[in-house]
């Protein structure tokens, strides 16, 4: 059996003090609402009589209103308890507000699947990985958008951290796709923009620490010599190319052409991958010298000017392929630069974004504006370029601490 009851929820009183009534069913223990799209204020609602007070100027239309609602209410479910005994609280309050529920992993799937061809192909694969995992923290797929509560969340927090060991930056990480989805939903109309959990669950997010070379370490890792055998000589000059180059990422670098160089003006033109922009920047000296031990008679304007990866034509065509061939890379490249860091006793593991780093925390010590180098690293926002500028001022202050007391 179900039960029917109206409930002011006072939880969800807004800044008028008004709060929304809703429509509780209960059945088999669960628990589901039905908004009637109507606010009272908790003095004009008698909890007892389930009624609106006279205190309230339109008491007599809305009481006839709430009335009609919950009798029809009612004769869904009794209809649909006759049919199937098996009925659900959720079947039920989707047969009283008649329109369909959407189902979560269903929607998120399909999602997935129109967004693969706007998306980074490793992106796309994140999505997918986390919605898996998700999928497996609740045991089965019948999850419909409103059975995601804040509750549901804190679970699935504690279930990241304890059972799989997440720190809070993965686990932010986790609830981001979802809260995607929900987004995503919203922007077609299938559920209702007050329909949000993540507004009312929040996960601490951990500091970061941005890693980068001292003038120092830099000097010390362009000086340090390394086989010539295999590729980390070519790896090593791709790290000092790319902090002299606006701290191009490793995925532009690694397909960078003669024709993106612009020999006469010391230039590098081409569209970077993450942002889709074409970017053009300056480069300096060290990185031209770099470029002229790569140059060869026979070369040609579509021949790739860093020789570490097997860049084909399927690069450029197929994400997939492509984003195998680059993670393969990534990890080749971090592998010679940690054996590198090793060597000069670096207090960190050295990785390829680490030059990226240098680049920024270089400019903005040698006194380039903040609008400059963040043009320069193609950031979408200046905001994101701050974050140098902060490692900067934080590195002053504890100059003044151990220098000046």
């Amino acid at each position: 059996m179900s039960s029917i009851k109206l409930i002011l929820r006072t939880d969800k009183m807004d800044k008028a003090g008004e709060s929304p009534l809703y429509i509780r069913i209960i059945k088999d223990r669960k628990t589901k609402f039905i908004s009637l799209s109507l606010k009272l204020k908790p003095n004009e609602w008698d909890e007892d009589k389930q009624k609106v007070k006279k205190n309230h100027s339109n008491s007599t239309r809305l009481n006839a209103y709430i009335s009609q609602k919950v009798a029809d209410a009612k004769g869904e479910i009794a209809d649909l308890e006759r049919r199937n005994q098996s009925t659900t609280a959720r079947k039920l309050k989707e047969a009283i507000k008649g329109k369909p529920l959407t189902n979560f992993f269903e929607y998120a799937d399909n999602r997935c699947e129109k967004l693969k061809d706007t998306l980074a192909y490793s992106t796309y694969k994140n999505y997918k990985t986390y919605l898996n995992k998700f999928e497996k923290f609740v045991g089965h797929r019948e999850l419909m958008f409103e059975d995601i509560t804040v509750t549901t969340l804190k679970d699935y927090a504690s279930y990241c951290s304890s059972k799989l060991g997440n720190n809070n930056t993965t686990i932010n990480f986790s609830l981001k796709i979802l809260q995607i989805m929900f987004k995503e939903a919203q922007r077609e109309d299938l559920i209702p923009l007050d329909l949000f959990p993540f507004s009312k669950f929040r996960v601490k997010k951990e500091k970061s620490t941005k890693r980068y070379l001292t003038d120092e370490q830099l000097d010390t890792f362009i000086k340090l010599e390394v086989s010539n055998e295999h590729k980390a000589q070519i790896i090593k000059d791709m790290f000092i190319f790319s902090v002299f180059a606006g701290g191009l990422r490793f995925g532009d670098m690694i397909e960078l052409k003669w024709k993106n160089y612009d020999k006469k003006n010391s230039k590098i033109t081409k569209v970077i991958r993450k942002t889709n922009r074409q970017h053009s920047i300056r480069i300096g000296q060290k990185a031209v010298d770099i470029l002229n031990k790569y140059t060869h008679k026979d070369q040609t304007q579509e021949d790739i000017i860093f020789p570490f990866a097997n860049i084909d034509d399927a690069y450029f065509t197929d994400k997939e392929h492509r984003n195998l061939l680059l993670n393969r890379a990534i990890a080749l490249s971090n592998m010679y630069l940690s054996k590198m860091g090793k060597k000069l006793e670096l207090p960190f593991n050295l990785s390829f974004h680490i030059s990226r780093h240098t680049f920024a925390t270089r400019a903005l010590n040698n006194g380039m504006r903040i609008e400059h180098v963040s043009k320069l690293m193609d950031h979408s926002d200046i905001g994101i370029t701050q974050v140098y500028a902060k490692i900067i001022s934080s590195e002053l202050d504890n100059a003044v601490d151990k220098y000046i007391n």
